[in-house]
């Protein structure tokens, strides 16, 4: 055979050009020494690392058993610490003040949690969901929850959010905004077929600077106790239909048929007591009740609010929270304040910041049954 020629009459290729036939690559566990190779593999909650791992540079092991976490989990006020934004309070924006912004250390802790809260009341719901507030005994601040809930919602989310006043007994839902409509949820209902877009919809609802619209009810009880269990289902599966979120304030009776109707449509309950004896006893008499009526799973769902909590109260407030904390699934103490305490329109600046926390813990708690 002829130099510089293959067995196929084709030019050979020159040696240094030839590629090298790579090796079948080996399992990683023989890749490592010997004596790393029978390490075991670390698995759930109590898993420590190993020495590979140790000297590889790993600080937490991973967990190998189900976890509730989702790529959603993956929010800017959740894992993102701007150290371009101002601290708020405290010493770390007396420093920032001081330095003329040259020093910014970022949110303290406490800003960092508050930041968690929000991101957890942002939590994206597919749809519509509805949220009833509901308490067998009156004066305890359900219609008061109920706003504030739909406040926290629509100053947060850019979704919509819309507040229904469902209280058969001429609720007073409506006057806690300053009214852009007379119409009410009997006009709503009236002109129902007319009713095809949002546009439509709007000229039914008074909308507040956070951007809640709320759904009044008729002054007269003679017309509200009229309207039944059908007659709420056709107005909450009209806003399902332009509303993301839809709080829903009701009455005191579990067993009227408004209420009986919201509860049927109801994906979530949130049950309000005040900070005494008798509220308390009857918000847990309302929890039996439902579960012997079918309302398990809104029970095993439902956040539970202490609404109106003072210092020098007598009663024991933890003991209380302690007892629905074992059959809600989340507690929140609400403090007491004298701007909700009035009963006038609510402007949410004029809160105490307390209170803008205790309601946005009440958000956060409320968005954690979105993703169920």
């Amino acid at each position: 055979m002829p130099l510089g020629r293959s067995g196929n009459g084709k030019p050979a290729r020159p040696a240094e050009e030839r590629v090298p036939q790579r090796a079948p690559e080996r399992p990683a566990e023989e890749r490592l020494p010997e004596r790393y190779r029978n390490e075991p593999v670390p698995r759930g909650e109590g898993a420590t690392l190993t020495r590979v791992q140790r000297q590889m540079g790993v600080t937490t092991p991973a967990r190998l058993d189900t976890s509730q976490a989702t790529a959603a989990d993956f929010t800017a006020e959740r894992y993102l610490r701007d150290q371009s934004l101002a601290p708020r309070d405290g010493w770390r924006r007396v420093l920032f003040w001081l330095t003329g912004g040259r020093l910014n250390l970022g949110p303290s802790p406490a800003e960092m949690a508050e930041r968690e809260l929000i991101a957890r009341a942002k939590t994206p719901v597919p749809g519509c969901r509805s949220i009833a507030v509901i308490s067998r005994k009156g004066g305890v601040g359900k219609t008061t929850t109920t706003l504030m809930l739909g406040h926290t919602f629509a100053s947060l989310r850019g979704d919509r959010v819309v507040a229904l006043d469902g209280n058969p007994d001429a609720g007073s839902l409506g006057y806690r905004v300053r009214r852009e409509t007379a119409a009410t949820i009997t006009n709503l209902l009236a002109d129902e077929q007319m009713i095809t877009r949002y546009a439509d919809i709007r000229a039914y609802t008074s909308q507040a600077p956070t951007r809640l619209e709320v759904v009044a009810s008729d002054d007269d009880p003679r017309i509200t106790k009229a309207l039944g269990e059908e007659d709420y289902r056709r107005a909450i599966a009209l806003l399902e239909r332009h509303y993301n979120l839809i709080t829903l304030d009701t009455g005191t009776g579990v067993l009227e048929s408004a209420t009986r109707g919201i509860l049927q449509l109801a994906d979530q309950i949130v049950v309000v007591m005040s900070p005494s004896l008798d509220s308390a006893r009857a918000a847990s008499s309302t929890l039996d009740w439902l579960n012997e009526n079918g309302h398990s799973e809104l029970v095993r769902s439902a956040v539970a609010v202490v609404n109106g909590v003072q210092a020098d109260g007598q009663v024991e407030v933890g003991r209380i929270t302690e007892h629905f904390a074992g059959r809600c699934r989340a507690v929140v103490q609400v403090p007491w304040d004298p701007h909700l305490a009035a009963g006038a329109e609510t402007d949410v600046a004029r809160l105490r910041p307390t209170t803008r926390h205790a309601y946005l813990e009440v958000a956060a708690a409320v968005a954690d049954g979105f993703v169920t």
